[in-house]
């Protein structure tokens, strides 16, 4: 057997013994779905450098590990949680832990009627309410057959976020769905499966944490698939701030239709190795996206954000905008694709990807690609990788600042433009901090020898 075969092996075997180990049965339509996606796994197997998509980011540290699938429940109280969560403000949260919600943790009081805001364990095991709208999309939009880590996550469909916001409804509280492992020194895998709707004329805030408690070595594959239905308006964001050990390859797939309006906010502070599958299809004429992501790195911490945007209709609008802040020896990949399909004329797309490296240790690979299968659009890309300006650091210098200080504010200024145009304002307050935080540290603030 070879040691690629085995390596997946380990997870087809985990997956048995997860599937035999009892508990709540899964609806038939999803059973179908899980088993489908295993199989799936099994034929593609664990991507390996050889991929293009790939080609920089091994997940030899995945494939090799013996992960213990987490348990349902530990320990964990808000006392644990007040560094993650949003002190002081009225927003709803949603906390789970090692993958399944905990009710007694979670605040979801107070919305509007018809609001759907909990776990989708519960609500695929709630008959008197349905679940054939979930059924139309939970698995239907993030491509199972083509990603493995996507096939992988399917498979263990269990728990996770549901949120769906009626026709016309506008949630005036962010919504903030916490993630936290508590691994307790078990190298645990974590699946969460995330279903967010907003339909039509709708309006909606939503915040997903990823988060460590007690450290060591686990496995987080998330899946979120938003749908965004005709006009709605969505402020999504993504804040990995696990522990130095963590392994995270999350995938988010936006479905749009016309005249929405999606802003979905990639920030990465926390990993050892981290994977971004950030995609978006414009379905509908007249769609608007914006792909916002800061990644804040050191160490020998290594992050992929991985964009792909599909234009299938006339009149759409993206706006890819990535920077990077790298320091010590730490590595960070961007592949960034605008894909326009033929037929959807009068697209807009735009996309950037700058960086900033603090050390001359750090490394980037950018690749920015455009795909166009139409005539009458306006599609441009660029990227930049540098070192603070030499002459600036001098000049502040000049003015009575310290070396850090000096070197700080000139990174608070390169970043600003991606924190600013976070909307969600607890969110955004909090990146403040964070990124403050690590540029206190010795190697954010390493100079270039």
């Amino acid at each position: 057997m070879s040691v690629a075969l085995e390596q997946d092996n380990r997870f087809l075997a985990a997956f048995d013994d997860w599937r035999m180990s009892g508990g709540v049965r899964p609806p038939a339509w999803l059973a179908d779905v899980r088993e489908a996606a295993v199989a799936r796994f099994a034929e593609l197997g664990f991507p390996t450098l050889r991929d293009e998509d790939w080609r920089f980011t091994d997940v030899e540290p995945i494939a090799r590990g013996r992960f213990v699938h987490a348990p349902p429940s530990a320990e964990v109280t808000l006392d644990d949680l007040r560094p993650y969560l949003w002190s002081g403000e009225s927003a709803c949260h949603l906390v789970f832990v090692n993958g399944r919600y905990v009710a007694a943790l979670s605040n979801a009081d107070g919305l509007p009627p018809g609001v759907i805001a909990g776990s989708l364990a519960d609500a695929l095991q709630a008959p008197a309410r349905g679940d054939h709208w979930i059924q139309d999309h939970l698995a239907r939009y993030a491509d199972y057959e083509r990603h493995a880590f996507a096939a992988l996550s399917t498979a263990f469909i269990t728990d996770g976020a549901l949120l769906y916001v009626p026709r016309g409804c506008a949630l005036d509280r962010p919504v903030h769905l916490l993630y936290v492992t508590a691994a307790n020194g078990e190298p645990l895998a974590t699946h969460p499966r995330n279903l967010l709707i907003a339909e039509q004329g709708s309006r909606l805030s939503v915040t997903e944490t990823y988060a460590t408690l007690g450290g060591g070595v686990h496995f987080t594959n998330p899946v979120t698939e938003l749908v965004a239905g005709p006009g709605a308006v969505v402020d999504h964001g993504r804040l990995e701030r696990e522990g130095p050990d963590a392994l995270h390859v999350g995938t988010l797939q936006i479905h749009q239709r016309r005249d929405s309006d999606v802003r979905s906010h990639c920030l990465t502070f926390g990993g050892a190795l981290v994977r971004h599958d950030l995609n978006v299809v414009l379905a509908g004429e007249g769609a608007h996206c914006l792909l916002n992501g800061l990644y804040v790195v050191g160490g020998r911490q290594h992050v992929d954000n991985h964009l792909r945007v599909e234009h299938a209709a006339p009149h759409g609008t993206s706006r890819e905008n990535f920077k990077g802040i790298l320091g010590e020896r730490s590595r960070a990949v961007f592949t960034g694709r605008i894909v326009v399909r033929a037929g959807a004329q009068k697209t807009d797309g735009k996309q950037s990807n700058r960086n900033l490296l603090l050390s001359d240790g750090a490394k980037v690979n950018t690749r920015p690609q455009l795909e166009i299968f139409a005539d009458d659009v306006k599609c441009t890309h660029g990227a930049t990788v540098g070192q603070l300006d030499r002459e600036a650091l001098f000049y502040l210098r000049s003015r009575g600042l310290t070396a850090a200080e000096a070197r700080s504010l000139l990174v608070h200024a390169f970043a600003r433009e991606s924190l600013e145009q976070v909307g969600i304002e607890p969110l955004r307050r909090q990146l403040h901090a964070l990124l403050a935080e690590r540029l206190a540290a010795a190697h954010a603030l390493e100079a270039p020898p």
